[in-house]
């Protein structure tokens, strides 16, 4: 009797664990965004899949499109079906000089396979409107593999860092569309741009100065507070709009204006906030063959020492209020 009991016992466990397994597959790395900033305007949203689930292979891909991305457009895959489904938008937009009143509200690619050893992306092409400037928008995803899905789909409270969930839904932190005004030493109006979050560190303010033509040289500046416990270390930038990026410090000694690179990286101290702004320590965009303008973006990558690479747009801004160029 007691050998019976057991047996069944232990079929009923197995039973049970089995079927908690199937529904949904635990994943290790996150499906994310390939520009996880953007400014208002054409935005080319790449959805990177870096695995299928769980040793399952991914058949099924979904998106729901966010609100105040529109005129959706999905790329087309080989060996992959699309499909688009629409819908009315929340409010009518204007886009071209026309109302737009409504859109793709989710793409789906099926019939294909991501092998859960292999990587791919799934692309949409859209317009972010002005009206979601200085907010972050959400692409929630899906994986539906054999057996099983992946949800990408948990937005984070006001306030939370991403990574702090488990299964973060791919967004764009979408730039502010309000300039600097004046420029009095680095006091003037930052942008109001919602912070980017790596980690323990929070990104904000970002910007460069806008360039006179010719000029081979330009500075930025941003806000890095660290809530953590460690320090971290800004050891590094690069940009495709500059051949070299450096991180400067600026400093007058007996009258004289000196600038020089930081050497070891910029420390970041825990629970502190450092500022790059001008006559301080700033981003040097160096080997520019295309002067920064008013009202473009410049795409940056900074490297942390524990952080790692954030991606950070900065708008351009005028040069205004005199002094240093850089």
């Amino acid at each position: 009797m007691k050998d019976n009991s057991m047996r069944k016992l232990l079929v009923n466990l197995v039973a049970a664990a089995t079927l908690t397994a199937i529904p949904t597959f635990a994943a290790h790395a996150h499906a994310t965004l390939e520009r996880s900033q953007a400014a208002p305007g054409s935005y080319k949203a790449v959805l990177r899949v870096p695995h299928g689930c769980d040793g399952k292979a991914t058949h099924t891909v979904r998106i729901t499109v966010p609100e105040g991305y529109i005129d959706v457009k999905p790329m087309p895959k080989a060996g992959w079906d699309v499909a688009i489904e629409k819908g009315a938008y929340d409010h009518a937009y204007k886009l071209h000089g026309s109302e737009v009143t409504e859109g793709a509200k989710t793409v789906t690619w099926s019939g294909g396979r991501l092998d859960d050893a292999h990587y791919d992306e799934f692309v949409l092409s859209g317009t972010l409107d002005a009206s979601v400037a200085g907010s972050t928008l959400h692409f929630p995803a899906t994986q539906l593999c054999d057996g099983g899905e992946v949800s990408w789909n948990e937005i984070p409270a006001p306030g939370q860092n991403p990574h702090e969930l488990a299964h973060p839904a791919p967004s764009v932190s979408v730039a502010a569309a309000n300039g600097m005004g004046g420029d009095h030493g680095g006091h003037g109006d930052h942008a109001a741009a919602e912070a980017i979050h790596a980690g323990d560190l929070a990104i904000s303010a970002a910007w460069a100065r806008a360039m006179l033509p010719g000029q081979p040289a330009g500075g930025g500046y941003l806000t890095i507070t660290n809530g953590g416990a460690a320090a971290d270390k800004l050891i590094g930038a690069e940009s495709p709009a500059a051949g070299k990026v450096e991180i400067h410090t600026m400093s007058v000694v007996n009258d004289v204006m000196t600038m020089r690179p930081v050497e070891d990286g910029l420390e970041i101290p825990a629970g502190a906030t450092v500022e790059l702004k001008p006559g301080g320590f700033h981003v040097m965009f160096m080997q520019v063959s295309e002067p920064f303008k008013e009202g473009a973006i410049v795409p940056v990558t900074l490297v942390f020492e524990k952080a790692g690479k954030v991606e950070v747009p900065f708008p351009v801004r005028a040069a205004s209020g005199g002094g240093h160029q850089h």
